[in-house]
């Protein structure tokens, strides 16, 4: 299942014992992708994640590391094309356009948990609880 992961759902990935870092790591079902600026946003509330997630900043740098090996980083120039066909469809959302963009370019659905961004059709948008279903209906 190829998904488009916000910010929002990268940062529960720091808690050390979160549902979202097993489910990032422990399953091949899913091939995740993030715009180049959710991985700046983790940079940029590193100090925030280290203090919310009682972590180092050395451990902040490994996690980083190891999510990038789950989760496929795409330069802007890659979806780019499809930025106004997500602006139209998110008008004021303007935080949001490069993770629809991406899911326009991609042909894929969202993992994020804002309730907001599901009262649109156009994109599939999956919280992390409805993943987590899925994937207890799924496993033998």
């Amino acid at each position: 299942m190829k998904l488009v992961v916000d910010a929002n759902v990268l940062f529960s990935f720091f808690k050390k014992e979160s549902q979202t870092r097993e489910l990032i790591t422990s399953f091949e079902i899913f091939e995740l992708y993030t715009p180049l600026l959710g991985i700046n946003e983790l940079f940029k509330n590193k100090e925030e994640i280290c203090r919310k997630s009682k972590i180092t900043e050395a451990d902040f740098e490994e996690a980083m590391e190891s999510l990038k090996l789950f989760v496929g980083v795409v330069p802007d120039e890659e979806f780019k094309d499809f930025s106004r066909e997500a602006k139209e469809l998110l008008g004021e959302h303007v935080k949001d356009i490069p993770y629809f963009a991406l899911a326009f370019s991609l042909n894929c659905g969202i993992w994020s948990n804002e309730k907001r961004l599901k009262r649109q059709s156009r994109i599939a948008v999956f919280s992390t609880s409805d993943l987590a279903k899925l994937l207890s209906i799924i496993k033998p």
